[in-house]
């Protein structure tokens, strides 16, 4: 039985083999999974919003796609990981209302800045399950890099 690490909101956590990473109920948010294969590493931030607002310091990284993922992958290679080693899959972002104005797609707007983040950091993106109109758990297995993603609406998917 692997153990389990649950990634809270606002919140970035490691696991090595033999752990898995859960973050539960992701709506406009974004599920950011990294993962070095050599060194059986997996890391997942759970990103709230898409960049931090310069004008009101918030001092945790991890809520927010611009400093959540450059804060993550150094956590991991403080680790021992390897940048040029690292894989990314993302989840999540789902417009959870429906409303007239694209402006208040947050989900939408998360997944842009995070994949925007991961393209400056040079990881590429291998897996996406991202937008639709419902949340989404995900389960991160650092033995493999399997990324399971569990809702009530649909059947599980992998990546």
């Amino acid at each position: 039985m692997e153990e389990r690490i649950i990634v809270g909101i606002a919140e970035g956590k490691t696991a090595m083999a033999g752990q898995v990473l859960v973050s539960y109920a992701l709506g406009s948010c974004v599920g950011v999974c990294i993962y070095d294969s050599k060194k059986r590493v997996a890391g997942m931030a759970h990103i709230v919003l898409p960049e931090n607002p310069r004008n009101i310091r918030q001092s945790n990284a991890y809520k927010f796609a611009d400093e959540g993922v450059a804060a993550l992958i150094a956590h991991m290679c403080a680790m021992g990981c390897e940048r040029h080693r690292l894989r990314a899959k993302i989840a999540g972002g789902a417009r959870m209302f429906n409303t007239q104005s694209d402006q208040w797609n947050i989900g939408t707007h998360n997944v842009a800045a995070v994949k925007a983040a991961l393209a400056r950091e040079g990881i590429p993106v291998v897996g996406e399950d991202t937008g639709k109109n419902y949340g989404r758990t995900l389960i991160f297995h650092a033995d493999d890099g399997v990324l399971e993603i569990q809702n009530v609406r649909r059947s599980p998917a992998i990546l």
